[in-house]
């Protein structure tokens, strides 16, 4: 099954619906099946008094807090539908997380197939359960959450029959690589018995390729123009060619993950006879001489005796003479 690649633009458009077309362009060229941003309305987000996380005021000093930073950061409406209409017109999948009811709402009247649930939300439940009315197909992240939590957040979900997608997080932006614990991806899978995924916030794209080594469906990975723009999540975020090195090395993974059988590829068959040794003279033997380990030995090419008849020669006599290195007969 192939990997469904979300790239996360996220807020990385600082709030500029130019770089957002920009980010969707990248996208597009990278090769993902889905860019997503984020649609809020700042005032229903947070309060007035809401602080920054830690990684936000560190990456966003222009701000004194959530709100002003998330005014600084949302498009409109209008806006969002213009980036959704330009993801059509080129052929990238346009998807957004939702914050809040409005936005929920919102992003349904855009006829977008597929909703993901953030981490932030996975306690909300008047939250969880308008997006359970409206979405068949649902994608969630647990990060910082319980496994009771994520539990109880499924089953709010998979009510009216929506297939539901885990992704395992590490909410924190870069995450350490030693914070992961990748494994616990499969374990919520086989907890839920659905398909999972991963949501990373590490740096680089080797944790997500080998998330698809895992088995994740769904990857989802933030990515920026550039790294060093003013905003709270460019830091943890991978620049255009690494994210275009993301998805060339995770389709790669699954070209390479095969079945679970051991097969003989068409392409080695021809290099068995160049690199497999045969039974051969160690030196030259004689007429009637009785092969043994003195006069025999195992070298390339691989087209005579097999090494593993190597008992079955030793104590015969040569019917022939052999010179040395030739390929020994019986």
């Amino acid at each position: 099954m192939k990997c469904f690649i979300i790239a996360e633009a996220g807020v990385n458009h600082n709030g500029d619906v130019k770089i957002a077309y920009k980010l969707c362009d990248a996208a597009k060229k990278a090769g993902v099946d889905a860019v997503k941003f984020q649609i809020f309305n700042p005032e229903k987000l947070v309060t007035k008094d809401a602080k920054k996380a830690g990684y936000q005021d560190k990456n966003d000093k222009s701000s004194s807090s959530q709100l002003e930073m998330l005014k600084k950061l949302s498009l409109t409406n209008d806006e969002f539908k213009s980036i959704a209409n330009y993801c059509n017109k080129i052929g990238v999948k346009f998807m957004a997380t939702a914050f809040d009811e409005d936005s929920v709402d919102f992003l349904y009247s855009l006829g977008v197939d597929t909703i993901k649930v953030p981490s932030g939300e996975i306690t909300n439940l008047p939250y969880l359960e308008k997006i359970a009315k409206l979405w068949n197909r649902i994608i969630v992240s647990t990060g910082m959450a319980t496994l009771d939590e994520i539990k109880a957040a499924y089953n709010i979900l998979k009510r009216n029959g929506a297939t539901v997608t885990v992704l395992h997080c590490t909410t924190e932006y870069p995450a350490p690589f030693e914070t992961v614990n990748l494994k616990a991806m499969q374990f919520l899978g086989d907890q839920l018995g659905i398909e999972y995924g991963y949501s990373d916030h590490t740096k680089g794209i080797e944790v997500p390729v080998a998330a698809v080594a895992l088995g994740a469906s769904v990857i989802e990975k933030h990515f920026t123009l550039d790294k060093n723009m003013d905003g709270p999540d460019h830091k943890a975020s991978i620049n255009p060619d690494e994210l275009t090195q993301m998805v060339n090395a995770i389709r790669n993974v699954e070209k390479s993950l095969g079945e679970a059988k051991k097969i003989v590829n068409d392409c080695e068959i021809a290099n068995r006879s160049v690199v497999r040794k045969s039974i051969v003279a160690k030196r030259d033997i004689n007429v009637d001489e009785v092969f043994d380990e003195n006069n025999l030995t195992t070298k390339r090419p691989g087209t005579g005796i097999s090494p593993m008849e190597w008992y079955n020669v030793l104590g015969k006599k040569a019917k022939r003479s052999f010179k040395k290195d030739e390929l020994i007969e019986l």
